[in-house]
């Protein structure tokens, strides 16, 4: 999708999002207001609320490992988003304020991947390999195997992802992948954190709040990117909120 794809907005919090966007637009053309949007596909963080995805899995998956927790509940696996780092779009914005001509910009990474995708590289993270059993509301994540260090809290054939039709919605849109070609060619914008790196952020930060042992891969790239304006207390190794 790019800035010329149609919207087609699906809940009502998207109908008051292109509310905001043709009122920009407006008062861009109407009164020479220097309004800009920002067409923002998924961006997150170890900040994100735990009821969104992203964070509801890599949250769900350190209970899980910490024993506090034996089983995450989740809706359509199958569905695709393009997933990037919030930061960057933040910078992005910040970038398109800067410009002597005001306009509208796709943001997003240019890839897409799965809720399935999501929770096997979050897992996959951590030594823990799942498979799947089932279909649709009766398909489960059944641990097939783990790294020693997780025997306390894990076994082989434990359910640990299940359906639970509650969380489907009916109008949800199954595919969703940026276009960010404008944005590449007017501002030499480019995201530099990756799906994975983005998983692996977000797990280093859950798992710490656990009092869990990680890689700190996640940590370790966004600062050898070089993007030391997104060191926050968030972020780093040295303090983490308690919010256990």
């Amino acid at each position: 999708q790019n800035e010329n794809t149609a919207f087609q907005p699906q809940s009502p919090y998207a109908i008051a999002k292109l509310y905001s966007y043709w009122m920009a637009v407006n008062y861009r053309n109407a009164y020479n207001l220097f309004s800009c949007n920002g067409i923002l596909f998924n961006h997150e963080s170890p900040r994100r609320g735990e009821t969104f995805v992203t964070r509801k899995i890599t949250r769900g998956i350190s209970r899980i490992l910490a024993g506090k927790h034996d089983k995450l509940f989740l809706g359509y696996l199958d569905s695709k988003r393009d997933w990037g780092f919030a930061p960057e779009y933040v910078e992005m914005m910040w970038i398109m304020l800067q410009q002597d001509e005001a306009d509208d910009y796709v943001v997003g990474t240019g890839e897409s991947n799965s809720v399935r995708n999501f929770l096997e590289k979050a897992f996959s993270y951590c030594g823990v390999e799942i498979e799947w059993k089932g279909k649709g509301v009766e398909e489960k994540g059944i641990v097939k195997s783990f790294e020693s260090q997780w025997k306390e809290n894990l076994k082989s054939g434990m359910e640990v992802i299940g359906i639970d039709k509650r969380y489907f919605r009916p109008t949800d849109v199954d595919y969703l992948k940026a276009d960010i070609s404008k944005a590449r060619k007017k501002l030499g914008w480019e995201p530099k954190v990756n799906f994975y790196e983005l998983v692996e952020v977000m797990m280093d930060y859950d798992m710490l709040i656990f009092g869990l042992k990680t890689q700190g891969a996640g940590f370790k790239a966004v600062k050898e990117k070089g993007m030391h304006w997104t060191e926050h207390k968030s972020l780093s190794f040295g303090a983490v909120e308690n919010e256990r």
